[in-house]
């Protein structure tokens, strides 16, 4: 007969596979919280304690670690037979665990102490041999997968090649239990791990990288990273990367908003009474750019928006919700990837450099808004400069961006002069600038962008300040009779 042990802290589907187990002849081990659980429910089965002859001691810390339990698991069929005979230790076929919350508990602010209780030392210590010797054994981490076992089991027993994607779910699973354990013992005394240990899931292979002579995946369960089309193909490295952008640049906005981005950049912003009337504003902004972009909304796509977008090639469409008859609709753009916008992830931003990452963190702040000219900013001239603003801060620096109270004007992006991006923004503009507001990321470090700014036709302007000549900055606003606003907080993108 075969043996299956049981020991889980989350019994979710544990009684239904209990079952299956008794049904298909398999002892069962288990001891503790899933022995008093199977009992409950009229399950038999052996208590871990009385195979190995000792009692659970140190107040449970001391129960599986016992040679004929890890014996059991780590018994190579035939190599070992004579001495797991020799010492009475019965081959544990199937080893069903998971583990102490951990993760949970860390984030509830409780002592150390008493944290350190739920560090599983048995649990992952039965996971790894079973996974070791992935060929005789199965090991089981995640309730999600009972279903399948029992269905296996049902067919007569689990293949190789099952065990072994066990084994490898399981092997992930105690390093992403080791990585959460060390990662919050190092942030007791600093705000950033000496080692830091980083596991994402749900790998999926793309196409190609930004390039096809590139290679890429993607991996991540939630957020942008997790999420999936609706319709069209499949995501690309570069879709992915410029939904983010886009996202990310929508979630400034309360009210009805459009973004289009190109390239990782926004290409044209607006608000408007609706998103219909929000997209096709910024649709304007940039028209050649818009073609091949990739368009976010904050409110739902109806109809009528969906046939005003499948007028233009776009990449990808996000939005909170579709209309039934707008996705019938943008089925006719059988590439066009629509994609529903995901919940707002909180994570540090990491990036990859040569031999290591940069991680970074952005912990709540305020911006301190202060008019520093003789003149103050009209009412309108102040909702141009919080549109441009919040645009700015997702846009490539050097940036200058210029708009009016509904959408972006000119967007000038990641040049090595900031004079070179105003006047990039000016050559691009869509409109007019007469009376326009105009956003800098970053201090003016000399007056020549306030002044190319201004005769543009800019009348008020919006950076963080703090250059060593800020005043005279200051002075050539006043001459130029232009209203400026410092924020104290730089949004440099690189």
């Amino acid at each position: 007969m075969k043996w299956a042990l049981l020991s889980v802290w989350d019994k979710t589907g544990i009684i239904e596979l209990a079952q299956a187990l008794s049904a298909h002849k398999f002892n069962i081990m288990s001891s503790g919280g899933t022995g008093k659980a199977l009992a409950e429910a009229n399950i038999r089965f052996t208590e871990v304690s009385s195979y190995t002859g000792f009692p659970e001691m140190m107040d449970g810390r001391v129960k599986t670690l016992h040679p004929r339990v890890h014996g059991g698991l780590l018994g190579r069929r035939q190599i070992d037979d004579a001495v797991m005979t020799k010492h009475g230790i019965n081959r544990i076929d199937l080893l069903v665990v998971n583990l102490y919350p951990f993760e949970a508990m860390s984030k509830k602010q409780m002592d150390l102490e008493k944290l350190i209780e739920f560090i599983d030392i048995g649990g992952p210590a039965m996971i790894r041999a079973a996974a070791k010797n992935y060929k005789d054994v199965a090991v089981v981490v995640d309730p999600s997968d009972y279903p399948g076992i029992i269905t296996s089991i049902h067919a007569g027993d689990l293949s190789e090649n099952q065990r072994l994607e066990l084994a490898k779910k399981a092997f992930a699973r105690t390093a992403r239990y080791d990585a959460a354990i060390s990662n919050y013992l190092y942030t007791l005394t600093s705000p950033f791990p000496t080692t830091l240990s980083l596991q994402f899931t749900h790998g999926r292979p793309l196409r190609y990288g930004e390039n096809p002579h590139q290679m890429a995946a993607v991996y991540g369960t939630h957020g942008i990273a997790g999420t999936e089309p609706l319709q069209g193909k499949q995501m690309s490295y570069n879709n992915y990367l410029d939904v983010n952008a886009g996202v990310s640049l929508l979630r400034e906005f309360d009210d009805a908003a459009a973004v289009i981005v190109k390239h990782n950049n926004p290409c044209g912003v607006a608000v408007g009474s609706d998103v219909l009337d929000a997209y096709l504003t910024a649709r304007e902004v940039d028209p050649v750019s818009a073609y091949g972009s990739v368009v976010s909304v904050n409110r739902e796509v109806t109809k009528p928006f969906a046939e005003e977008i499948c007028k233009t090639f776009v990449e990808v469409i996000v939005a909170p919700r579709f209309s039934d008859d707008a996705i019938a609709m943008m089925r006719t753009k059988e590439n066009m990837r629509v994609l529903v916008l995901p919940e707002k992830t909180g994570a540090d931003e990491v990036r990859t450099i040569d031999g290591g990452i940069l991680v970074q963190r952005t912990p709540a702040y305020q911006e301190h808004w202060q008019v520093i000219t003789d003149r103050d900013t009209s009412a309108d001239e102040m909702k141009a400069l919080q549109l441009a603003w919040k645009v700015c801060k997702h846009t490539k620096s050097n940036t200058i961006i210029f708009a009016d109270q509904k959408r972006t004007l000119g967007i000038g992006a990641g040049q090595m002069s900031r004079v070179d991006s105003a006047k990039i923004a000016i050559e691009k503009a869509c409109a007019p600038l007469r009376g326009s507001a105009v956003a800098s990321d970053a201090f003016l470090p000399f007056p020549d962008t306030l002044e190319v700014a201004a005769e543009a036709g800019a009348t008020a302007l919006v950076q963080p300040g703090g250059s060593i000549r800020d005043k005279e900055v200051i002075e050539a606003a006043n001459r130029l009779n232009m209203a400026m606003v410092f924020t104290g907080v730089r949004y440099f993108r690189h």
